[in-house]
């Protein structure tokens, strides 16, 4: 494989981005995926600062190669992360749920890259201006936190290439060789995978939401709370709590009286398959199995070489 714009901008092997996730994606995930010439991503959004600190610092003995820190701008104690992020000489830095004008160029003084995430093309040309490396540009089929647009990865991609110079980012329902390959084709520079790596044995993920991943059909996650803040969870006794609620046209305040605190916490991080919320993107239904992250990444990279051979004989 190449190098492109985003191997070269983040000095890795290969243009494979593990995204950042809440509850999965500690040091040891990161790491793993570094070390196998993808980009390794501590999430951030589930940590608090001090928490983080020891993430990073454990990533740096964990691997000589670059890895990155997932930031949600709506964070409680931004400032603080931020300054662990310049203290512990992190050098890429992922935004997301936010405004990418209020801490790109200070970062980029400090000589940090700055990705952003996005769902539309309106944001990632907003992104742009803002000075931004690169972007991820995120499809409705992602789990976690999605845009309320709902434009779907194959869509998206394109219309997102055909308006912006800067490199971009593929994400959302992206999980195989075959996935990357299509990305790439329709004008990512590199690819983003998320729900894959949650099924692997680096992921800070429960056991139990980890087999739940696995054991998922086409239709098992639903997009919803989108007066909230749009999520895709997979079915459980949650979700159906939230259907029910539903049922009676309820208030914003009602809806988040029902999510409560650290649910999510609760299903993905401690394993509790009913009460918790359990995000994972719809492409859960393509993951048959758990195995380490180093063996996640070469998979995709066959796969890739074997479908791109085949689409040259066409």
């Amino acid at each position: 494989m190449t190098n492109n714009r985003i191997t070269q901008l983040f000095d890795i092997k290969y243009p494979i981005i593990q995204a950042g996730m809440i509850w999965a994606s500690g040091w040891k995930l990161a790491s793993a995926v570094s070390n196998e010439g993808g980009l390794g991503i501590i999430g951030a959004g589930s940590m608090y600062p001090e928490v983080l600190r020891e993430h990073i610092q454990k990533c740096q003995k964990a691997t000589s190669f670059p890895f990155a820190v997932n930031i949600p701008m709506l964070y409680p104690n931004l400032e603080k992360i931020m300054e662990i992020i310049i203290e512990e000489g992190v050098k890429i830095v992922f935004t997301s749920a936010g405004n990418p004008k209020t801490w790109t160029p200070y970062l980029q003084e400090k000589g940090i890259k700055v990705v952003h995430v996005v769902s539309s093309v309106k944001f990632a040309l907003k992104a742009e201006a803002a000075g931004v490396d690169a972007v991820v540009a995120e499809g409705f089929e992602a789990g976690g936190h999605n845009g309320r647009d709902e434009t779907t990865t194959f869509t998206l991609i394109p219309m997102v290439r055909e308006q912006i110079k800067i490199p971009l980012i593929a994400a959302g329902g992206i999980a195989t060789g075959r996935g990357m390959l299509a990305a790439i084709v329709l004008g990512a520079d590199a690819v983003q995978v998320g729900s894959r790596f949650v099924a692997c044995n680096e992921a800070s993920s429960h056991p139990n939401f980890k087999e739940m991943v696995v054991q998922a059909k086409e239709g098992d996650t639903v997009l919803t709370l989108k007066e909230l803040a749009p999520v895709r969870l997979l079915k459980n006794r949650f979700f159906e709590q939230v259907t029910e609620l539903y049922a009676t046209s309820p208030t914003k305040d009602q809806l988040i009286e029902l999510l409560g605190r650290a649910r999510a916490k609760k299903g993905m991080f401690e394993g509790d398959l009913e009460e918790g919320e359990l995000e994972i993107g719809q492409i859960s239904g393509l993951i048959h199995d758990i195995k380490p992250a180093a063996e996640i990444i070469q998979d995709m990279l066959k796969e890739f070489e074997a479908a791109k051979a085949e689409v040259a004989s066409f």
